[in-house]
């Protein structure tokens, strides 16, 4: 089903959940090229602009988060925009759904005194350009949270959130790198669009990209060093436990010889002594305490 928003003359259609037949309309009565029509009909395409003579057909991803706010998934955004209409197409972005909701119901929004369709699409890349840097903002403090935590006792909270968080930058890096390019075109004027004076514009929602991605990648270096720092942690845990035992192996070991020795069922100097045992158990403590005191002479302990 078509729902269709007017501003003037200009038209803002979006289709939640395209049929045939709406595709066809779109064919028919838009003239639209039968290859992005194709596109439409498909899930997973890669961001792009294919530019025509008298319409523009973008598809552009942005991220959001699962239901339980833990992992990041992507959302494609069909838009076709031409000099009198924008169509939006599919199960789009949630931002898309509730900006067209928002619109409809708030026609006299001053955010809705819109003129052209590129002030039109400039207000609905910019909604999702907003609440994708909201989200990017959510991984920082993420990232602040597993700086904190790093030399508490919660290792394996720690090992798990940094594997969410680095899954969702990984996933960030791979929704902005391609759409880069994409942006830059707006501003360098290669895409001219319909209005005049729209560079500031699109010099904004550059702007926004280029910080996003920037900060994007400014939390993967640290993710990684923080990794690093903390498997360095770890890896000095394990060696001082690993020391400790050696320590308490390598005391015992004199020890457990003599206790061996005056166990096995021979004949023995002083085995028929009464005071053997208490000699042999002062002689076991002389040596575990010259043993303790060489270590911490070498400072090994």
């Amino acid at each position: 089903m078509i729902d269709t928003i007017k501003f003037g003359t200009l038209k803002w259609h979006h289709i939640f959940q395209p049929t045939d037949d709406d595709l066809q309309h779109l064919l028919s009565d838009f003239h639209f090229h039968p290859l992005d029509i194709e596109d439409c009909k498909s899930y997973n395409q890669r961001p792009k602009i294919d530019i025509y003579d008298d319409y523009y057909f973008l598809i552009l991803h942005f991220p959001y988060f699962d239901r339980q706010n833990r992992f990041l998934k992507t959302r494609e955004v069909k838009i076709f925009w031409g000099e009198d209409y924008v169509i939006t197409i599919g199960k789009s972005h949630w931002v898309v759904r509730d900006l067209f909701q928002e619109a409809k119901y708030a026609l006299d929004d001053e955010k809705f005194q819109l003129a052209s369709s590129d002030q039109l699409l400039y207000v609905i890349l910019e909604k999702l350009m907003i609440e994708t840097m909201k989200l990017v903002r959510q991984i920082g403090s993420e990232v602040d949270t597993i700086n904190r935590e790093l030399f508490s006792k919660r290792s394996v909270h720690i090992i798990e959130v940094t594997s969410i968080v680095r899954k969702n930058i990984i996933m960030l890096n791979t929704i902005f790198k391609p759409q880069l390019r994409l942006f830059h075109k707006f501003e360098s004027g290669e895409i001219e669009g319909y209005a005049d004076n729209m560079e500031d514009y699109w010099g904004n929602i550059l702007d926004y990209y280029q910080k996003m991605w920037d900060m994007t990648e400014d939390y993967a270096e640290i993710i990684d060093g923080l990794s690093m720092t903390f498997d360095s942690l770890q890896a000095n845990k394990t060696n001082e436990i690993m020391k400790i035992l050696t320590f308490i192996s390598t005391i015992v070991l004199p020890l457990t010889f003599l206790t061996g020795l005056y166990g096995m069922n021979v004949n023995l100097p002083m085995d028929q002594n009464a005071h053997t045992f208490w000699f042999i158990l002062g002689l076991m403590a002389t040596i575990a305490a010259l043993m303790i005191f060489y270590f911490k002479r070498k400072h090994w302990m």
